[in-house]
């Protein structure tokens, strides 16, 4: 029987971040809210606060949330049973002012998570820099709980974090437990579908729309901190042929760019995927149709869609994104 699913594009959904800027109006065609700074657009969220509409086609207007229920063998194929809700939640960010100090909790920390969600593991791809771009990766060699929980409270934090100059293309990877943030760049994030965030620091500054300091879990952040995870840097690709490289394998998902100006096989069979474009357009073809996508588009490839041809217009930068389950590895193609 055939399947009422098809290769789906989502509404972004915007966030106010006192630490955001004005750039991802040239990422998205969505316009941004006007006279705000956004730090944040959720690209791909199954939240209970924020879930994803379908864009375009006869599902338009369907949350992800709804396809999840009504849908879960054709949407999400041999991992059915594992997920509740979609597992991954996709972001671009805008940081043009420095973030919060920051620390996510592990999915087995269990005293610090909500219930219903989970730890944190993320990646960044750096999109665009700025001439005071600086990611914040890891903790320096020496630091405790002690030596750092001192240089909270006399705001000299900043001795503790391993930093480095990004470049653009580079991949981070933050496993949870790792203390970070950045600032002057704009980036892809991939991340398990979790909110759960403690904020050891956020350099002694006001929010203009409160006037007020931001809360700070000082004792939770110290307490999920793996203090173990010391100067971070990016990662190195895999080059697995064919104009694609590995950037992230993790128990969570598994991240391949793609550069590539000629057609080119995407997608697997009986498991989802998910497109992000971040330069160029192209056109999928699943049975008669062609799906159109632009820099800046998501687009989930449900598991009854299988694999697809893409040919792009020119050369395109598409990164393939595979969901993961520590008990269940995948591979690139079927």
């Amino acid at each position: 029987m055939k399947s009422i699913l098809y290769p789906l594009k989502f509404e972004p959904i915007y966030q106010y971040r006192l630490w955001g800027g004005r750039k991802l109006e040239s990422l998205l065609s969505k316009p941004l809210p006007k006279d705000e700074p956004i730090g944040e657009a959720w690209i791909l969220s199954d939240r209970k606060d924020h879930a994803s509409k379908v864009s375009e086609g006869p599902l338009q207007g369907y949350t992800v949330t709804e396809l999840m229920k009504q849908y879960p063998a054709e949407l999400m194929g041999k991992l059915k049973n594992h997920f509740d809700r979609f597992p991954l939640l996709l972001k671009f960010l805008d940081c043009k002012e420095v973030l919060s100090v920051q620390v996510h909790p592990s999915d087995d920390q269990k005293k610090y998570i909500t219930y219903g969600d989970t730890g944190k593991t993320e990646a960044w791809i750096v999109l665009e820099t700025a001439k005071d771009s600086m990611i914040y990766a890891g903790l320096t060699p020496g630091t405790n709980e002690q030596n750092l929980s001192k240089a909270v409270q006399s705001n000299d934090v900043e001795k503790h974090l391993h930093s480095f100059i990004p470049k653009q293309g580079d991949g981070i990877f933050i496993h949870s437990g790792t203390v970070h943030t950045l600032r002057g760049a704009v980036v892809f994030e991939v991340q398990e579908n979790s909110d759960v965030t403690f904020r050891l620091y956020d350099w002694d500054r006001t929010d203009a729309k409160t006037g007020k300091h931001r809360e700070l879990q000082v004792n939770e952040a110290l307490a999920c901190i793996d203090f173990e995870q010391v100067n971070i840097g990016p990662v190195i690709p895999v080059d697995e042929g064919d104009q694609t490289e590995k950037l992230f394998d993790d128990e969570h998902f598994i991240v391949w760019r793609i550069q590539n100006k000629s057609l080119f096989a995407i997608g697997c069979i009986n498991e989802p995927r998910i497109l992000v474009c971040i330069k160029g357009n192209g056109k999928l073809y699943y049975e008669e149709h062609h799906f159109s996508i632009n820099k800046g588009d998501v687009m989930l490839l449900p598991a009854s869609v299988g694999q697809c041809n893409f040919q792009p217009d020119s050369e395109i930068t598409l990164l393939e994104i595979a969901i993961t389950d520590k008990h269940m590895p995948t591979t690139k193609t079927p």
